[in-house]
């Protein structure tokens, strides 16, 4: 029987950013599913190897610019680790404040996403409109609203005033009350849980074979929060309260995310009321002993995982990153086999799919070395058989 593909991207209304599915279809139900990705491909983890080791954080906050500060963190936490650097309590808190404050920024943003997605464009307005708050806090604290620049290597740039704590508290009572509205309209609205109730269930089996990671295995009742599991800046002082749920369908992911949220105002309230008295930096040497470290923390998506290597230079030797969406991303492959066609882009925006963090490397299935000319063939050849 002949097969009907159904490709969707690389640049496609349902897409974001650019990914390449196919769904091979029966009538409207999905039978098998294949990615590809590596359209914005950029170099970065190349790249770091010819800048020094303040250059690289600059660098790194730009994998993606939804979570920039964790990827400098996780950045800062292995780094400090090799120099044998020990940054000061207030610094860890403040580190810790504007992981929480981009977590919100990212999961209302989401909610936007996953809201249009759904056709439900009123939700995607209002919760846009109320993710200004967390991006003016976010201006207001570091002064920029996409790539923060808050860390530097041995601690913080920025502290927060008086004021700036006021600013901050009465933006978090504002987005709780919003965020309790949000929550009544996923659990009670008929038509948008016609999209996500029930659709693209997730055992917590199914999480652990497929390596889920973050809000989307929590959802299906895996606890696994690196916060939780292995905390790192302030988390030890100021502990979090996981948020799970158990039916890892859609409407889960809606509501772990959303709970998350009441969890983060709670958390930076916490820091706020007992923000250490301490010095913002300590001193980090210029050339990182010979060594190697892993750091992993806890994402806006997930576990986010760093692999940093010195050889005793200026700059690193070599730097490996291991995004959320990497995990989750085969989920989708997945869960979209049995579902119905229109169901496929709320399944892909179930797991806050971010490919420019996920694209950063290619491998090419072949034996031995190539040069740049062998490889400038390869790709000649390659795209005239595929074209």
């Amino acid at each position: 029987m002949e097969k009907f593909v159904i490709p969707i991207g690389p640049q496609h209304p349902a897409l974001k950013e650019p990914g390449h599915f196919e769904f091979t279809v029966d009538g409207e139900i999905v039978t098998s599913a294949t990615v590809r990705l590596g359209y914005v491909h950029r170099g970065i983890e190349k790249a770091t190897e010819s800048r020094s080791w303040v250059q690289n954080l600059y660098l790194l906050e730009r994998v993606c610019g939804i979570c920039s500060h964790i990827h400098s963190l996780a950045y800062c936490l292995g780094v400090e680790r090799l120099a044998d650097v020990t940054v000061p309590p207030r610094a860890q808190a403040i580190r810790t404040l504007v992981a929480e404050l981009e977590r919100i920024h990212s999961h209302l943003l989401w909610l936007g996403v996953a809201a249009h997605e759904a056709g439900f464009d009123t939700l995607f307005m209002y919760s846009w409109r109320d993710r200004e708050t967390v991006m003016d806090i976010l201006e207001e604290l570091t002064g920029n609203r996409v790539n923060y620049s808050a860390n530097i290597l041995g601690g913080v740039k920025i502290d927060i005033s008086s004021a700036q704590h006021d600013t901050i508290l009465r933006g978090l009572d504002f987005l709780e009350e919003r965020t309790r509205h949000y929550l009544e309209i996923i659990r009670t609205d008929a038509i948008l849980l016609q999209r996500i109730r029930g659709i693209g269930v997730t055992t917590a089996e199914q999480a652990g074979i497929l390596g889920l990671v973050g809000p989307t295995a929590r959802a299906s009742g895996v606890a696994r929060d690196i916060r939780v599991d292995a905390p790192y800046s302030a988390y030890t002082d100021f502990p979090i309260q996981m948020v799970m749920d158990t039916s890892g369908d859609l409407e889960a992911r809606f509501v772990v995310r959303l709970n998350e949220l009441f969890e983060c105002y709670r958390i930076i309230r916490h820091i706020l009321d007992h923000l250490p008295q301490s010095a913002l930096t300590t001193r980090i040497p210029r050339r990182i002993k010979q060594g190697e470290t892993i750091s992993r923390v806890e994402a806006p998506r997930g576990e986010l995982f760093y692999f940093i290597k010195s050889s005793g230079g200026t700059v690193p030797e070599r730097i490996k990153i291991r995004t959320p969406t990497m995990c989750n991303i085969a989920s989708v492959l997945t869960l979209a086999i049995g579902h119905q066609l229109a169901d496929i882009p709320m399944i892909l925006i179930g797991v806050d799919p971010c490919f420019s963090c996920n694209d950063r490397s290619v491998v090419i299935n072949q034996q031995g070395c190539m040069t740049w000319e062998q490889l400038r063939q390869y790709g000649i050849e390659f795209y005239r058989r595929h074209s």
